[in-house]
Formats: C-alpha cells, structure tokens, sequence
C-alpha cells in the first residue's frame, strides 16, 4: 500500500505554493497522543534553551542512519526543498534502531544544509512542538543536531495527507466520503482550536491539506509548524511578520499588511473546508481562468441557498443531506469573511461541526430533500447542474 508525506516549500517574504511527496507504508504506529497538554516550561528563546526543554528524545546521526538503513533511496518517502523524508524503524519504547519491519515505522526528516531559513524552520517546529501536545497534532519523537546535520523524527501516519485523499486519481485514493471529510474537518479544527487557546496561543500560519495528516482511522493531524508563530501577548491585537504561507489560502489582511492573528488562521481553515466540499484545489491553473482561484468562483454560489449545489464535489452526490450541506456551506462562508472580526473563534467552528455531526446531517438519510424533486423538473438542482456549469465556464454569473 502508499500512502503520503507532504510539504511546501517555504520562501521568505513571498507565498508559495506548496508541494506534495509520497511513501509507502504499513499500518500501525503505538505514538498517538491521547490528550492536549503544554509543558509548564517558561517559554524558551534561544536555541540551546528551546532544544533543553522541549519533550524529544535527541537522537544521534547514526541512530537515525540505522534506522533508515543508512538513507537508502528506497527508504525514502517524500522529498521537498527542505530536504527528503525516510521510512525508518525504531524500538517503540526504547526508540533504539531496529530491523525492517520490527518495531514501530517512523518518518526522519533531513534536512538540506544549504541555507538558514531551513535551520530556523528546524528549530521552530522542536520549539512548538517540542512542548506541544495535542490528539491532532502529530507527534514529533525527536530530533538529531550534529555537526552540519539537521533531522526530524516524527510518528507514522499510516493514511497519509487530506491532499491526497482529496485531489490525487488511482486505486489507492479512492474519493472520501461526506461522513469521513466532515470528521476530518472537526479532527482539524480541533488541532486549531487548541493552538489558539489560552493555553497554547499559537498562530498556526500555514494551515492547508498537504500539512493534514491521517491515521489508520482518518483522526486528522496537523503537521509541519515551521511557519508557526507565538500569538500577540499583552494588550497587542496582532503579530506583525512577514508574509509566509501558501498562495490561495493565506488571509487577505495578513497579505496586505502582515498583520497576523489566529483569525488569519480561521480564514485558510475556510479554504480548506471548501476544497472539501467542492474537491477542488484553493489554486489551480489548469481551469479556466475565471475559475482557478476557488473562493472567487464558489462564493457567488455559496451565498445562494438555491446555487451552493453547484460548488458541491460530484463525486459525493446523494451522500449528504441537504440540510446538512448548507450547514457546512454557511460555515465556510464564515470563516472566509474578507473582516476577521466577523469570522468565527475555532472554538466556534468545533462547536458547529460537532452540532453538525450530532444532528445526524453528516450522512445520507431517507429523508434527502433531493429526492424528493422530479427528475424532470426544472427546479431539480440536479438537473441545473450542467447549466450553471456552461455558464460559470463563460464567465457568466448563475442565474437567479
């Protein structure tokens, strides 16, 4: 079986946007956090500071060298430009090497050594993570400083990314469900909710589908916290950085001015949410022009109660009340309100996808309004479908 690691590459100052690896592997991983905790730790500043109190097993190169049977590149399961991510084996207590196929599977991280912005990636991901943890985060295990060397060594996640699931055609990604892309919309929004708590106060910066990582059960992780930033502290309402992140889905006012807050967050969780509603990617230049930013084309249809079938991913069709849908929708649009004032909390979100999941409009129902129109009606939504897909490819606007 195969599965996904995936990654961006960061660029200083600008947005990028973002690649996607693959590895193989085997089902299993005994790492999984089963509660959220912050080390009581004051907040380290400096490197030696950072690497002394984080919560990470320091590992040796040749641990590392052993465990992936020496970087062999067969043992490799992404690449990016930090660097290239191995499969490696480890003693599930012990975290000694161990033979192919013993023990537990792990992901090593290496980084390339050609420049520092890779370095400070490294240190910010043991800094958050280090003191971080949460069910939806993925665990990072430890990590390897020596000499010129720069590892990160994280626990296996068997499903690989919500990219993947999403967007990649062939027999292994098959579509997902309605009920699992909700479930891994509440898994997300959990891991966000948590970092901008009082008792994190992270801002996560770069929340996408590619750092969306899977278990076997598709509980949803975030992963890759090297853009990760310390919230405004006191009475400051923002952070001001430069702009970093992932084209199409960073918040307008943080492009604009720099100005970050965990509502900069909020807004890409709306993107992401609508990449799993419509199973179309936030960028993409193969459509035609007017549709390859998708916020743009959807929130004319997402506004419209009668329209918003129109945005909905084909592939998903009947499995979902409409009902339940509009929720969803509504919330999407929320969250990609162009004020952060006027976008939700992700406490707020979690408690809408949990209302939305208890309400039993996750999954089909016999009761779906859909079924309840004639086939050969003019109002049956399935039916303007095609319609209203001519016109967007025109550019036209749909019609009311």
């Amino acid at each position: 079986m195969g599965c996904c690691w995936s990654f961006g590459v960061k660029t200083e100052s600008t947005l990028h946007a973002g690649t996607t690896s693959k590895y193989r592997n085997r089902d299993g991983n005994g790492l999984s956090g089963s509660s959220s905790k912050v080390s009581s730790v004051s907040v380290p500043r400096t490197e030696g500071e950072i690497l002394q109190s984080s919560n990470l097993k320091s590992f040796s190169f040749n641990e590392l060298r052993t465990a992936t049977r020496n970087f062999r590149p067969d043992s490799v399961l992404g690449e990016g430009g930090f660097g290239s991510v191995f499969k490696g084996w480890i003693d599930e207590h012990t975290f000694a090497a161990t033979k192919p196929g013993t023990g537990i599977v792990i992901a090593v991280k290496r980084l390339n050594q050609e420049g520092f912005q890779g370095h400070q990636e490294w240190l910010t991901e043991i800094k958050h993570l280090g003191q971080l943890s949460h069910p939806n985060l993925v665990r990072l295990i430890g990590y390897c400083l020596e000499d010129d060397h720069r590892l990160l060594v994280y626990e296996f996640m068997p499903k690989g990314s919500l990219e993947n699931h999403l967007f990649r055609r062939g027999s292994y990604f098959q579509p997902l469900s309605w009920n699992l892309r909700m479930k891994v919309a509440l898994g997300a929004a959990k891991g966000l909710a948590f970092l901008h708590s009082d008792e994190a106060k992270v801002i996560y910066r770069d929340f996408k589908t590619s750092n969306i990582l899977l278990d076997s059960n598709y509980n949803a992780k975030l992963s890759d916290f090297g853009l990760a930033k310390d919230g405004p502290t006191g009475n400051a309402s923002h952070v001001s950085t430069r702009v970093m992140g992932t084209y199409g889905y960073a918040a307008p006012e943080y492009m604009a001015t720099g100005h970050l807050t965990a509502k900069s967050d909020v807004y890409s969780f709306g993107v992401v949410l609508l990449e799993m509603l419509s199973g179309k990617r936030a960028i993409d230049k193969n459509r035609p022009s007017r549709e390859q930013n998708l916020v743009e084309w959807a929130k004319p249809y997402l506004q419209n109660k009668r329209r918003f079938f129109q945005v909905m991913d084909a592939r998903i069709e009947g499995q979902y009340p409409r009902s339940g849908a509009l929720k969803a929708v509504t919330l999407t649009v929320k969250c990609l309100s162009s004020e952060g004032k006027f976008r939700p909390t992700m406490d707020e979100v979690v408690k809408a996808l949990e209302q939305l999941q208890d309400s039993n409009e996750t999954g089909a129902s016999g009761n779906d309004p859909l079924k309840n129109f004639d086939r050969n009606s003019k109002n049956d939504p399935r039916n303007n479908r095609k319609r209203l897909s001519d016109e967007n490819l025109n550019g036209k606007a749909p019609s009311r």
